[in-house]
């Protein structure tokens, strides 16, 4: 079986198949020909790290952006002395385009299967790089929305923002996260799989092995880039709830101040509706007005105390 991937002309394809053999998930057939003509067995490595006599199983789980869609994929390795077999999503799986520009560059990778493993992780750690990339980039065109949630801006009716209105945006958010937090945990597991293959290397491999230390550093770069990216999700997250939060606080506030305020008033009517039989103020020439100058006192007594305790601020 070999490479059935479209490469340049002047590009030695026998080469690399002797050296690379992709067997795609939806395949079957394919799994039982390189089954029997390699051993490599995939369903009994079950998706772990597996070591035999011949073969190194090494699963990796990666983000795959298509569009502005994000896709969670498997890919395993099955690393030999000779010849690495790939159990892959389709043949022609897209992040490994990068893997054979990689190859057409640096022709010497094709020639040992761990210069070809070292190509596809360089590819998957690129692929990774790009959707973290695209995260970076939604949250960027969120950033209108946020700092009017923030700032206290006001949706298309002139209503001041609310839960309600930024509920797509939060969504939004929570999906970015959730990528983000996806892509951290691939690059873990990229960074198991370069170790693993750093360790498998012949000794005489010198130049790969200087290639190998640099992917690492760039895998836990990318990883480190995640982190920033997953950090920055959660505080603009936090900030809007805030925001949201202090608002609808001082709501609560104004309610509660008002229903303080009409408390005492309310006291006086209640007096005034009981229906008592002597009332002395009910004669009195003055009396409505003595009642509606206590009940202004009594509105203003609370008012005065709530503005003392700053608590209208």
């Amino acid at each position: 079986m070999t490479v059935n991937t479209t490469v340049h002309a002047g590009f030695d394809r026998a080469v690399l198949g002797r050296r690379w053999i992709p067997v795609p998930a939806d395949d079957p057939y394919a799994a039982r020909v390189v089954r029997q003509r390699t051993g490599v067995d995939f369903d009994a490595a079950a998706g772990r790290v597996w070591e035999t006599d011949d073969f190194l199983y090494l699963p990796v789980t990666v983000n795959v952006r298509e569009g502005d869609t994000v896709h969670r994929v498997r890919v395993v390795f099955a690393l030999g002395p000779e010849v690495l077999v790939t159990w892959q999503p389709t043949a022609g799986f897209a992040p490994f385009d990068k893997a054979l520009a990689r190859i057409r560059r640096t022709p010497h990778l094709a020639e040992t299967s761990h210069g070809v493993m070292y190509a596809l992780l360089y590819a998957l750690n690129e692929a990774s790089g790009r959707v973290i990339e695209h995260a970076s980039e939604v949250l960027e065109a969120m950033n209108d929305e946020i700092a009017r949630a923030v700032n206290g801006g006001t949706n298309a009716w002139g209503q001041e923002i609310g839960v309600s209105d930024m509920q797509d945006t939060l969504a939004r958010m929570n999906e970015t996260e959730e990528v983000v937090s996806r892509c951290q945990e691939s690059q873990l597991l990229l960074a198991r799989a370069a170790r693993h293959l750093r360790a498998e290397l012949p000794v005489d491999q010198v130049r790969l092995a200087g290639l190998l230390d640099i992917l690492i550093a760039d895998i836990n770069g990318v990883q480190e880039h995640a982190g920033f990216e997953h950090d920055k999700v959660r505080y603009l997250q936090q900030s809007i709830m805030t925001s949201l939060n202090v608002r609808q606080n001082q709501i609560v506030k104004v309610f509660t101040i008002i229903t303080a305020v009409f408390l005492p008033p309310t006291l006086v009517a209640t007096f005034y509706g009981m229906n008592f039989t002597h009332m002395p103020e009910l004669a009195w020439e003055h009396g409505f007005l003595a009642t509606t100058l206590l009940t202004l006192v009594a509105a203003m007594i609370p008012l005065w105390y709530i503005r003392r305790r700053g608590w209208l601020r």
